[in-house]
C-alpha cells in the first residue's frame, strides 16, 4: 500500500488542518472522506488506497482539533463551524482535481456531518456513502455529565469531557485492530462542551433530511454487531428517504468499524464499485435495490 500525501488545508478562519491525499493521474472522480468522533484519517488509509486504486482522487482530512491536529484539541465552536470546515474541504478537493461534483464518505460521526453538508452544499455532492453512521447513536453521556456540559456552555465552552467511547471493543472485535486502537496516541478521547452542543445541533439535519431538495445517490452501510449505532433506527430513516438511487449493504457479523474487520475487502469492494458506477453515469441493477445483504 502506497502512503498518502500528507499536507494541510486552510479552513475559513485560517486554521491549518492536516489532510491525507491520494491523487491518481487523470482521476475518474473525487471522494471526500470524513472520519468519526474519536478516530482520524489514519484509521481509514486502506479505504483511501482502495478508492485510489480504482482511479478516484481522495481527500481525507483530520477534523479540526483531532488526529494530527493539535491546535484547539477536541473543540469546535458550533454546528455551523463544523459544516463550514467540511465545505472548505469540498473547496480544496474541487480546486485540486477540477472535478465539480464529488462523492462523500462519512464514517460514524462523519456520517452525521455528511448529511448536514448535503443539506447545505448539496449541488456539489453527487453521492453520500454513510458507513455505520452516527445518525442515531446508542451511546450517550451520563445524565450528570449532560448537566455539567449545560453549565459549561455558559462560561466554559472549551471545557473538555470524556467521549463515552473510550473502550476499543466498541469499535472492533479484531484482536489486531483492538491493539491498534488501544495504542493510538492521537485518537481523540475528550471533546469540548461546545463540540458536544454542535453534535446535538447537527441532529436537526438528520431529522429533516427527507424534506430537503437533495436528490443524489445514497449508500448506507451497517454493521450487525455494532455497539455504538442504533441500526433499526438507521434502517427506518433510510426507508423514509425519497431518493430513487439508494442502497443498503448490511454486514451482519461485523463490528462498528468495518475498516477493522479481519478481511475488509468485501466492504472496500462494495464502497468502491458503487461510487465508480456513479462516476461513469451508470447505476448497476444490484446497487439500485433498496437493500443488499453481504456477509
Amino acid at each position: 500500500m502506497s502512503p498518502p500525501e500528507i499536507s494541510t488545508i486552510r479552513l475559513a478562519d485560517g486554521y491549518e488542518a492536516a489532510a491525507r491525499w491520494w491523487l491518481p493521474p487523470s482521476p475518474r472522480g473525487a471522494v471526500l472522506y470524513f472520519h468519526g468522533i474519536q478516530s482520524h484519517g489514519g484509521w481509514y488509509e486502506r479505504s483511501g488506497q482502495a478508492l485510489a486504486d480504482a482511479g478516484l482522487a481522495v481527500l481525507m482530512p483530520d477534523r479540526r482539533g483531532s488526529g494530527l491536529n493539535q491546535v484547539q484539541r477536541g473543540h469546535s465552536e458550533s454546528a455551523d463551524a463544523c459544516i463550514g470546515d467540511a465545505s472548505a474541504a469540498v473547496d480544496a478537493l474541487i480546486q485540486r482535481t477540477g472535478i465539480g461534483r464529488i462523492h462523500v464518505v462519512g464514517v460514524s460521526w462523519g456520517g452525521k456531518l455528511s448529511v448536514a453538508l448535503a443539506d447545505r452544499a448539496g449541488e456539489r455532492l453527487a453521492t453520500l456513502s454513510l458507513v455505520a453512521p452516527g445518525l442515531f447513536p446508542r451511546v450517550d453521556l451520563a445524565t450528570v455529565d449532560k448537566f455539567r456540559v449545560a453549565l459549561s456552555l455558559i462560561h466554559e465552552r472549551e471545557r473538555l469531557y470524556d467521549i463515552p467511547l473510550n473502550l476499543p471493543i466498541m469499535f472492533t472485535e479484531n484482536p489486531e485492530r483492538l491493539a491498534f486502537v488501544a495504542a493510538d496516541a492521537i485518537k481523540l478521547q475528550q471533546v469540548s462542551a461546545s463540540f458536544l452542543l454542535a453534535t446535538r445541533r447537527l441532529d436537526r439535519f438528520v431529522r429533516g433530511f427527507s424534506h430537503t431538495g437533495w436528490r443524489g445517490g445514497l449508500h448506507l452501510f451497517l454493521a450487525g454487531r455494532d455497539r455504538i449505532i442504533d441500526n433499526d433506527h438507521c434502517r427506518a430513516w433510510f426507508r423514509g428517504l425519497p431518493l430513487t438511487d439508494k442502497a443498503l449493504t448490511d454486514y451482519p457479523d461485523a463490528a462498528h468499524t468495518l475498516e477493522f474487520e479481519p478481511d475488509p475487502t468485501p466492504f472496500h469492494r462494495a464502497l468502491v464499485d458503487w461510487i465508480v458506477a456513479r462516476c461513469n453515469g451508470a447505476t448497476s441493477p444490484v446497487a439500485r435495490q433498496p437493500v443488499q445483504q453481504a456477509s
